[in-house]
């Protein structure tokens, strides 16, 4: 299967460079995924299309400040950093730029010393673990210090650093966002609480490999990243629960999706509490076993989330809905419109 096929045009100016004001309301394209109709609404008006009995899962997954700025201590360069994974105490997996100037026994200095850093491996493609000191609690330090690691295509400063967390946004641990719930409100969710639609939680920690592009020719041959992910017994249990009940399990991202997945392959479609790393790749030919719909967000062309939603929807049916949302001017990306595919 060649990665070409997933390709579409996309005039730059669609790229969403900042959130709306209101949260919920941005649009949102409803995609039947047996035939590939499409409707138009807002996406406050997703109660229109939830039952009650249906299950929805959200990823509380939370959202470091892990972009630092600081200086080479003997020179006094500007240096970069993206802190992607905790490793052991305070070392951390770090993508650092320029990564030339920084070599194992170098240190850097962040704000006005409250964060130092000493390099104490060089990794390939600009991989740095660091090994960081500080008085205090790591994570309030990183709050005063740190700014949110938003996408590469978002070239526009964010002013409210909530508006790339989700307002349920619980465990810390993100180098990025599980953007298709950033649309929802407290409000409305708990309008959909009332109407007898199931809320729960699973926890995927994004990492940048989101964001890799795929570099291989053939989509059999692309590595897919490992991220770490964590499903509760009372998630479980209520998923298996409204599943047996005959209600519909939809996840909302592909971080929910790929967690559900992971899960229910290994265990017959059944949904079991576990913690691990996943680096489930999901693409045309997948037969789901943990979920009957999900909402999402508008996705990169030839990206390995575009082809996640092609395997539920169907190739043809994806492309021409992304062809329609060019068409209609709709929002891309991580701060853009959403879909929901059912």
């Amino acid at each position: 299967m060649k990665v070409d096929i997933f390709d579409f045009h996309l005039p730059e100016e669609l790229i969403a460079q900042t959130p709306l004001k209101n949260r919920s309301d941005s649009r949102l394209m409803v995609l039947n995924k047996e035939n590939g109709e499409i409707e138009h609404t807002i996406f406050k008006n997703i109660t229109s299309y939830l039952r009650k009995g249906d299950c929805l899962v959200l990823n509380d997954t939370k959202v470091l400040p892990a972009r630092l700025f600081g200086v080479k201590e003997d020179t006094g360069a500007h240096i970069e950093v993206l802190l992607l994974k905790q490793l052991e105490e305070n070392n951390w997996e770090t993508l650092v730029k320029p990564a030339k100037r920084v070599k194992v026994g170098t240190k850097l200095i962040f704000g006005d010393g409250q964060l130092i850093a000493h390099c104490v491996k060089e990794e390939e493609h600009g991989g740095r673990v660091l090994k960081f000191e500080y008085e205090g609690i790591f994570y309030e330090v990183l709050e005063a210090l740190g700014e949110m690691p938003l996408p590469p295509y978002i070239k526009e400063k964010l002013d409210d650093k909530d508006r790339y967390q989700t307002v349920y946004a619980k465990e810390r641990g993100s180098a990025a966002a599980p953007t298709a719930g950033l649309h929802f409100t407290e409000e409305l969710l708990e309008e959909i609480k009332n109407m007898g639609v199931h809320i729960t939680f699973i926890t995927l920690h994004v990492g940048l490999g989101t964001f890799r592009p795929v570099s291989v020719e053939n989509v059999e041959k692309h590595d897919m990243h490992s991220e770490y992910y964590q499903v509760s017994k009372e998630t479980a249990d209520l998923i298996n629960r409204v599943r047996k009940q005959g209600g519909r399990i939809i996840s909302v991202g592909t971080t929910s999706t790929r967690t559900l997945e992971t899960i229910a392959s290994e265990h017959d479609g059944e949904i079991v509490a576990q913690n691990g790393w996943t680096d489930i790749f999901i693409y045309p030919g997948y037969q789901f076993k943990g979920i009957d719909g999900m909402i999402t967000n508008f996705h990169l062309p030839k990206s390995t989330l575009i082809m996640l939603v092609s395997a539920l929807a169907g190739r043809e049916h994806i492309l021409h809905a992304y062809e329609t949302a060019v068409q209609e001017k709709y929002r891309f990306f991580s701060f853009g419109d959403a879909m929901l595919i059912i």
